[in-house]
């Protein structure tokens, strides 16, 4: 299946994956920031109230949008509003199973696609369970993009990479979002690995922060996700997060396209 996130990561250089969380502040705005200062491909997070796998940047700023009120509705239309806007930008929608499948697969998958989603990550449905929404993705041509981990061993990769699409996220710590970061050796090892079973890119992400950082990865993997330090500027910034978020994203995405 061919669509924007396949020509993303077709270009002869790493790709730069960006986060933040819906509802948390002017969402328009700040997606258009990412946009406009180079991210290749975005991550919009979906609210919920217990974010199992997301550090505390990210679970307080799931705690402010839905403090103010944001709903599954309000996703999909800063979705459907950014595919007016961004027509060729991959857009991802990242968040855990009750969202998505209460009111049943076949329902989400085609709102989702209505809205020019790409693909979805789905943290809490596992593999072995993907008869809970991948059918549903795929029959809309939605990509089920899935998360491999320093601890998905040889006897269960196959398993995660079975029915993957768009790309794999190479989560690089055992742990939960935010400020720890995996070594870039072990990095390097896990995605040589990985890529040996699979010509799906890899999107490497967890605590990667500053532009060094992500050039460092950027030289091994085939994109690079940011979340927990861009999330941190829409909660420190407010109304002003857009000028913020600009300023480091320019900088991880000119750190990420010439890290080779």
């Amino acid at each position: 299946m061919t669509n924007r996130l396949t020509t993303t990561f077709a270009q002869p250089r790493p790709s730069l994956v960006c986060f933040i969380t819906a509802g948390d502040g002017d969402t328009a705005a700040n997606l258009d920031a990412l946009v406009e200062a180079g991210a290749d491909v975005i991550e919009l997070g979906m609210p919920f109230t217990d974010p199992m796998a997301d550090g505390p940047a990210i679970q307080s700023a799931n705690l402010r949008s839905l403090g103010a009120g944001t709903t599954t509705a309000d996703v999909l239309r800063y979705a459907t509003e950014f595919r007016a806007r961004h027509p060729q930008v991959p857009l991802v929608l990242m968040g855990y199973a009750n969202p998505m499948v209460r009111r049943g697969p076949e329902w989400f998958a085609e709102a989702a696609a209505l809205a020019g989603v790409d693909g979805v990550i789905c943290v809490d449905i596992p593999p072995e369970e993907d008869d809970a929404l991948g059918p549903a993705l795929r029959a809309k041509g939605i990509a089920p993009i899935r998360l491999a981990t320093p601890t998905t061993d040889a006897a269960r990769l196959p398993q995660v990479l079975a029915g993957s699409e768009g790309f794999l996220y190479y989560v690089s710590v055992a742990g939960i979002t935010g400020k720890q970061q995996a070594q870039i050796a072990s990095i390097e090892a896990n995605v040589a690995r990985i890529k040996q079973s699979t010509d799906l890119p890899v999107a490497v992400g967890f605590g990667v922060r500053t532009p060094e950082q992500a050039a460092d990865i950027a030289k091994v993997a085939d994109g690079v996700v940011v979340g927990s330090a861009l999330v941190e500027i829409c909660g420190a910034y407010g109304a002003e997060a857009p000028q913020h978020l600009k300023t480091l994203t320019a900088a991880l995405a000119e750190a990420v396209h010439n890290a080779r």
